[in-house]
């Protein structure tokens, strides 16, 4: 695609030293521009792309489209495309009925990210400090018969929605910790300060006790 000179002048904003609060900062001056929003994507690069993210026209994120947003975001390397996939759900999926209506349809996507988002979509239901939908028995089932032989990508996200339930739902706490005893994932994890471990036993604990749950 030969990009606009707007595009150009765009992406001369945006180098290694660029910060996601920038590309923030950015797209409010920009506010919506699906056109715009189509070439920076179409750089295949990380920034540019989540950028994109940020300006698109969300009346025209259709299925479509988010099917072929999802094929892009597979060419990237693991860490790039779990960060354009969440950043897509927070900033676009998350934005109207019908796309959220599609997140939930997504649990046995082909799609190791589609499965992704859904499952993370579970976990944000919980963590914003929303009353639990009626459905964590079902999902704790599904987590423990499917966990351990998933894709890392979605591994992350059915670990998270189980950690999310275990420090918000006390009645399915110690199921919670007995799926983290038993898979081991993410034992012995470091983090950067101030971040919680992803083990599951770890995790319910530090995030219960913060919140005296």
């Amino acid at each position: 695609m030969k990009l606009s000179s707007k595009t150009e002048n765009i992406l001369g904003q945006i180098d290694t030293n660029t910060k996601l609060g920038d590309l923030r900062t950015i797209a409010k001056l920009i506010k919506t521009d699906h056109d715009l929003a189509m070439e920076l994507w179409s750089t295949g690069k990380l920034l540019p792309r989540l950028l994109a993210i940020l300006i698109m026209d969300n009346k025209r994120v259709a299925k479509d489209l988010i099917n072929k947003l999802d094929k892009d975001m597979h060419t990237h390397p693991f860490d790039e495309r779990n960060q354009l996939a969440d950043w897509f759900m927070a900033n676009q999926l998350m934005k109207n009925k019908k796309t959220i209506a599609l997140i939930e349809s997504w649990e046995n996507s082909l799609s190791a990210l589609q499965r992704r988002v859904f499952w993370y979509y579970q976990a944000r239901l919980r963590w914003t400090g929303q009353t639990p939908p009626a459905n964590t028995a079902e999902l704790l089932t599904k987590i423990e018969a499917n966990i351990a032989g998933e894709e890392p990508v979605v591994q992350w996200a059915m670990n998270f929605t189980a950690g999310w339930i275990g420090v918000y739902e006390k009645q399915f706490r110690g199921r919670c910790i007995s799926i983290g005893e038993k898979t081991g994932l993410y034992k012995g994890e470091k983090v950067s300060k101030g971040c919680t471990p992803g083990y599951l036993p770890e995790f319910i604990a530090i995030e219960s006790n913060k919140r005296n749950l």
